[in-house]
C-alpha cells in the first residue's frame, strides 16, 4: 500500500497521461500527413499505458483535463505538431523523492519511465514539418533584420532626431534589404541542395524579415517623441528574439537560454555601436 499523501502525488500524472492520450489521438484524427498519423497513434498508445501503469498503482480512475486539451490541441494545429507536443511533454512527472519511494513498492520503476519517455521523444523527431525544416531561412531573416536595422534605427535616431524622417528611411532601408536577403537565400539553398525549396526559403527569409522591419519601424510612425520611440525599437526587438527563440527552443528540444542570450547580445551590441556611430555623425555633419 501507498500513503495517501504519495497517492494525490501519483494522480497527478495519472490524469496527466489521461488527457494526453486524449490529445494525440485527437490530433492523430486530423493530421494530413500519414506519416505523422501514426507516429501520434503511437505515442497515443505509449500515453494509454502509462496511465494503465499508474493505475495499477493507485487503483484509481481519473478524468482527463479538458481545458488542457482544447488549449494544446489548438497550439499544435496553429504553431505546428513539434512545438504543441514538445510544449505539453513538458508537463507535469513526479519529483524525484516520490520516485524513490516508488522505487520501494515497484522496482525498475524510474528506468521504465525514463526509456518511455526516450521513446516519445524519438517518436516526436520523427514528425518532420515543413516550418520547421525552414525554420534556418526564418532566422536568417530575424537574424538580420534584428542586427541591421535595430542597429541601423538607432544611428538615424541620433543623427536625424525626427521621427517621421527616421520612419521613412527604415522602412526603406528594411524593405530593400529584405529583398537582397531573399534573393540570397534563394542562390543560397539552390547550392546548398540541402533538400529545400529555394524560391519556399527566401519567401520564408523575406517574410521574417519584412515583418520585423515593420514591428521596429511602427513607433516612429505612431508616436512623436524620438527616444521613447527608440525604446520601443530595442523592446520589440528583445520580444521578438524572445518570442521567435522560446519556438524554436522548444520545437527543437534546443537550450533557450543560449540562444537567447546570443541573439539578444547580438543585436543589443551592434544598436550600441550604431548610437556612437549616430552621435558621431551627428557632430561631424553638425545636424540640426
Amino acid at each position: 500500500m501507498i500513503s495517501e499523501d504519495l497517492k494525490e502525488k501519483i494522480l497527478k500524472p495519472q490524469r496527466n497521461e489521461i488527457t494526453e492520450y486524449i490529445i494525440y489521438k485527437k490530433l492523430s484524427c486530423v493530421v494530413k500527413v500519414e506519416a505523422h498519423r501514426e507516429v501520434l497513434e503511437r505515442i497515443s498508445q505509449e500515453e494509454l499505458k502509462h496511465y494503465e501503469f499508474f493505475k495499477g498503482i493507485t487503483q484509481q480512475d481519473v478524468s482527463p483535463d479538458k481545458v488542457k486539451i482544447f488549449i494544446y490541441s489548438v497550439i499544435s494545429k496553429i504553431f505546428g505538431l513539434n512545438f504543441g507536443l514538445r510544449l505539453m511533454e513538458n508537463g507535469e512527472s513526479l519529483a524525484q523523492d516520490d520516485y524513490d519511494k516508488l522505487q520501494e513498492i515497484t522496482p525498475g520503476i524510474i528506468k521504465i519511465v525514463q526509456e518511455e519517455e526516450e521513446h516519445e521523444n524519438r517518436l516526436i523527431d520523427l514528425i518532420n514539418e515543413e516550418r520547421l525544416k525552414y525554420a534556418s531561412s526564418v532566422v536568417l531573416g530575424l537574424n538580420d533584420a534584428l542586427v541591421e536595422l535595430s542597429g541601423a534605427l538607432v544611428g538615424f535616431t541620433l543623427a536625424l532626431q525626427n521621427t517621421r524622417i527616421v520612419a521613412i528611411v527604415g522602412l526603406i532601408t528594411g524593405i530593400a534589404a529584405s529583398m537582397s536577403m531573399a534573393a540570397s537565400e534563394y542562390l543560397s539553398t539552390k547550392d546548398e541542395d540541402a533538400g529545400k525549396s529555394p524560391l519556399k526559403a527566401s519567401i520564408y527569409t523575406g517574410i521574417a524579415y519584412v515583418a520585423t522591419v515593420l514591428l521596429l519601424v511602427a513607433p516612429y510612425f505612431i508616436l512623436k517623441n524620438i527616444f521613447f520611440s527608440l525604446a520601443l525599437v530595442i523592446i520589440n526587438a528583445l520580444l521578438v528574439v524572445l518570442i521567435f527563440t522560446f519556438y524554436i527552443s522548444v520545437a527543437k528540444g534546443l537550450s533557450f537560454r543560449k540562444r537567447f542570450l546570443e541573439m539578444a547580445g547580438i543585436s543589443l551590441g551592434i544598436a550600441a555601436m550604431n548610437f556612437i556611430v549616430g552621435i558621431i555623425i551627428r557632430k561631424i555633419f553638425a545636424i540640426d
